[in-house]
């Protein structure tokens, strides 16, 4: 009978929950969860830098086929950093058959962060991943394994492969994954394959364990659904409401948006937290639960515990850049922030949170200033086109591009580059051969106000430990009065969310 922990530290991409976090997290008996989203470009671009402090190094110098790690080094290591004028190598883009360089470098980057996470403690340690990006999925999720992740979560889509490839991979077995290829017809079937003995090499009496598998959802609906058609088993969920940073998932419905521009949410998105106990697997409470009085109603509800993202986005063992940082927690303190649920900026379609900042992409002048280009791809999706080859397009590529590829033009309007400003907010910013500095763009939950609670008089900053240690506290007696009753409501904007 596995035991699962209470709390879990969400998984913010990219590398915002990176390894540093989530191995302070797990330490203190919590789930620390790091980000799969973009980690090859990640540690490509940390090795770049200089690796500073020695840690991809040494993660590497750990990795069961030592040629590997050499490959990855001799490419993008560079001893004492790039130039401040120079910009980064870019990695090998995915595609249905990326190549054996670009597969190596995903498995040796999964490895190193899962790795460094669990280094030196007993902890549980999780590595989050979005449906909605596809083609690293095999490789990442071996790679995460080889470094001995506990679990496996993933959300912004339907994850109901997953199982399946964890039951394979364990063993090494060759894998393949369903694609969503647009303009596909019923009748055709897309498929991107790993094989670990091609990739890897390993032997197949190599110890693999099968990680728990959690999905991120947002109804009962999928969660039975998951429950009794996935590929394999699905160990539990994380039911996130819509006052969630990152991704959204779209309000159920003909999608409403508020005078803002902003998706409403009603009585159709209430989740029914009965059905969900009922199908008798453990359940998690996401969105707004940042508080003693919520864990405690969470528990009350049937769940085993909450998953709190924002609360740990912006603290000392986050990886957010720290001068950027210090600008987000000093805003926060002295304007407090609304944040603004966007739901055009990410291509992938889902609503996305973003944390206004001066400064950032989050202002539009800021980003209407950038020129439109797609060189790390991450959210380029297969589509094929009318002579019936695959293509890979965005909806924040340049526009000509995308409407060369079939894409309908209006798609583009208003869509922002996630994948190069959340590169940015980690500091790893692309100066691009325009001259342009990527800008960073931050996301939070509904409920970042709650940070300043962390900085004591005098402090500018605060540990993931004190975030733990608050939410394992007694409730207050008027933080309980607050979690009585069946249904508790949460304001994000003018949507109403129910719980």
């Amino acid at each position: 009978m596995i035991e699962h922990p209470q709390i879990i530290q969400g998984g913010m991409g990219v590398a915002v929950s990176d390894w540093c976090l989530a191995h302070a997290v797990a330490r203190e008996g919590a789930m620390g969860v790091v980000s799969g989203t973009a980690i090859n470009c990640v540690l490509a671009r940390r090795l770049q830098l200089g690796d500073i402090g020695g840690h991809m190094r040494r993660a590497l110098e750990h990795f069961p086929i030592p040629e590997i790690a050499e490959e990855v080094l001799n490419t993008y290591y560079r001893a004492g950093g790039k130039g401040a004028d120079e910009p980064y190598k870019l990695t090998p883009m995915y595609k249905i058959k990326t190549s054996l360089a670009g597969l190596r470098l995903t498995v040796a980057a999964n490895f190193a962060e899962v790795f460094l996470a669990k280094e030196g403690h007993d902890g549980k340690v999780g590595i989050n991943f979005l449906e909605k990006i596809q083609l690293p999925h095999l490789a990442s999720i071996y790679g995460a394994m080889l470094a001995g992740v506990n679990y496996v979560l993933m959300g912004a889509g339907i994850p109901r492969q997953i199982p399946g490839v964890l039951d394979s991979l364990s063993q090494h077995l060759k894998s393949r994954y369903k694609l969503a290829v647009e303009n596909e017809s019923n009748e055709e079937e897309t498929y991107t394959e790993f094989d670990p003995a091609e990739v890897i090499g390993l032997p197949s009496a190599y110890p693999l364990t099968r990680p728990c598998f959690v999905a991120i959802i947002a109804s009962a609906t999928l969660a039975l659904s998951l429950s009794k058609k996935a590929s394999g088993y699905v160990d539990g969920f994380v039911i996130e409401y819509p006052v969630a940073g990152g991704h959204n998932a779209p309000p159920r419905g003909q999608l409403q948006l508020t005078e803002r521009g902003e998706p409403i949410y009603g009585p159709k998105d209430d989740v029914d937290l009965e059905r969900i106990a009922a199908i008798g697997r453990p359940f998690w409470l996401a969105g707004g639960y940042a508080d003693p009085s919520r864990l405690a109603r969470a528990m009350e509800l049937g769940a085993t515990g909450i998953q709190v993202g924002s609360a740990f986005s912006l603290c000392e063992e986050s990886g957010v850049d720290p001068e950027l940082k210090q600008r987000a927690l000093e805003s926060v303190k002295q304007n407090g922030v609304r944040v603004f649920t966007d739901a055009i900026a990410s291509p992938t379609g889902f609503p996305f949170k973003v944390l206004p900042l001066e400064g950032t992409a989050s202002e539009l002048p800021v980003y209407e200033s950038r020129p439109r280009i797609c060189d790390l791809g991450y959210l380029r999706v297969p589509a094929k086109s009318g002579d019936g080859k695959i293509v890979y397009r965005c909806a924040s590529e340049p526009v000509a591009n995308y409407v060369k590829k079939g894409g309908d033009e209006a798609a583009t309007k208003g869509r922002k580059c996630l994948c190069n400003a959340l590169m940015a907010n980690v500091g790893q910013a692309q100066l691009q051969k325009s001259g342009f500095t990527e800008t960073p763009l931050l996301t939070s939950g509904d409920d970042v106000i709650m940070v300043t609670r962390f900085l004591s008089k005098g402090s500018t900053s605060y540990k993931a430990k004190q975030v733990l240690d608050f939410l394992r506290a007694p409730p207050k007696s008027d933080e309980a009065a607050a979690g009585d009753g069946e249904v508790q409501s949460f304001t994000s904007g003018n949507q109403r969310v129910e719980a």
